[in-house]
């Protein structure tokens, strides 16, 4: 009898190791939370798909307007399949065995999504891929049984309008590959809608305010790593000295991107109003958009001087569109994050003036890039300066004022 107590002893020791735990909100000491390892594990297939996404427009020095679109589109799948887990994870954590068999899930889906780019709109493994990980979700989701009114209502709020985008991704493997697009961005647009219709419901599902910044800032940080990247792979071998001037006025774009953005997260301003989160994510996935095309359309310029060729029209145009929209992008979250600012605004909007002024009057590619990279250096120590007179106190005077 002894022994078989003890057996069963061990056996419900080992069941409570591979059974599934509750997932619960995590709140530390301080309120919030970092990054787990798992997390940043999850980060490294995302660095792929996004390769396959900017590598759909090829070295074509004269990008249609079509395969800026498409390109756009594939990133902003991408960025929500990845961005759906980072909510649950600011919101929920659950390191138990399930748990992380469905991220592994998830990472295979990913995968998928990664290999399929390059087949869109006829080939299957991107819905197939985009079913997994928003799949996957829909299960975190529902094994959270959350415990709180609030928490409930988020969810359901999620469940229904996550779940009815995926059995619209689910339906477009019925029909012939020229019509799944349509399916894709119907099925995708209901999804980014459904938190905006949930707004009333997930503002009182607050995230956390350091958690969620610091995953989408890690995200953006890929998207800066995959410009890198792709600067890099557009110089030639053994580059001469014109060639190594030209890819260090290249990197300057990126570098003083990074700059300004860190300095932004780090500076210790407080984000307070991020609520259920959704205008800061959302600016982040046209930011996103805007950097992975300004690191294609640099490393353009790029192959330009190596070619000694003048640069097209539609080049120059992609250049002064995807920076000015980072410009605008990093405006709206310094409104969002600090205040409406006057000279905020008045430095955006020099910088975007002097981005375009460039692109609209030169065609030589090395002038571009000097001109290009003074431009963005030069508003990069002007918004730092104005970073610096920001105070923590500022974010705190406009919660109690919000």
């Amino acid at each position: 009898m002894g022994a078989q107590q003890g057996g069963a002893a061990r056996w419900g020791r080992l069941a409570g190791r591979v059974v599934a735990r509750r997932p619960t909100a995590t709140v530390d000491e301080a309120g919030h939370r970092h990054a787990t390892w798992f997390e940043l594990f999850f980060d490294v297939i995302f660095v792929f798909a996004l390769a396959a996404v900017v590598d759909r427009l090829g070295e074509d020095t004269t990008p249609h307007a079509r395969s800026v679109i498409t390109v756009f589109g594939l990133f902003l799948v991408v960025q929500w399949a990845w961005v759906g887990h980072a909510y649950y994870a600011t919101r929920y954590e659950s390191d138990d065995l399930s748990h992380r068999l469905l991220l592994l899930l998830a990472l295979l889906g990913a995968g998928a999504i990664t290999l399929g780019v390059d087949e869109v709109p006829t080939g299957e493994m991107l819905p197939v891929g985009y079913l997994i990980v928003r799949g996957v979700l829909l299960l975190l989701y529902l094994r959270a049984r959350p415990t709180t009114q609030a928490a409930r209502a988020g969810t359901l709020v999620y469940l229904i309008g996550f779940g009815i985008g995926w059995l619209i991704w689910l339906a477009s493997l019925a029909v012939p590959g020229h019509l799944r697009p349509v399916f894709w961005i119907v099925g995708t647009t209901v999804e980014l809608a459904t938190p905006w219709v949930g707004y009333r419901w997930l503002s009182r599902w607050p995230v956390d305010v350091r958690h969620l910044p610091e995953r989408v800032g890690q995200f953006i940080i890929i998207v800066l790593g995959s410009t890198v990247a792709n600067l890099l792979a557009t110089v030639p071998d053994h580059p001469d000295q014109k060639m190594a001037l030209t890819a260090a006025l290249a990197l300057i774009v990126p570098a003083a991107i990074w700059w300004i953005y860190a300095t932004f997260v780090t500076s210790g301003i407080p984000i307070h109003r991020l609520r259920g989160g959704q205008p800061y994510t959302y600016l982040h996935y046209l930011l996103g958009g805007g950097l992975l095309l300004l690191g294609w359309a640099l490393g353009q310029v790029v192959r330009a001087v190596h070619a000694e060729t003048l640069l097209t029209d539609e080049l120059r145009l992609l250049l002064a569109g995807s920076a000015s929209l980072w410009l605008v992008c990093g405006l709206g979250l310094y409104w969002l994050s600090i205040r409406v600012s006057r000279r905020a605004t008045l430095i955006a909007g020099a910088g975007v003036a002097s981005i375009w002024a460039i692109a609209l009057t030169v065609s030589s590619p090395f002038l571009m890039l000097a001109l290009l990279s003074a431009a963005i250096a030069g508003y990069a120590v002007l918004f730092t300066a104005l970073l610096g007179g920001e105070r923590p106190e500022q974010g705190v005077a406009l919660t109690a004022a919000d």
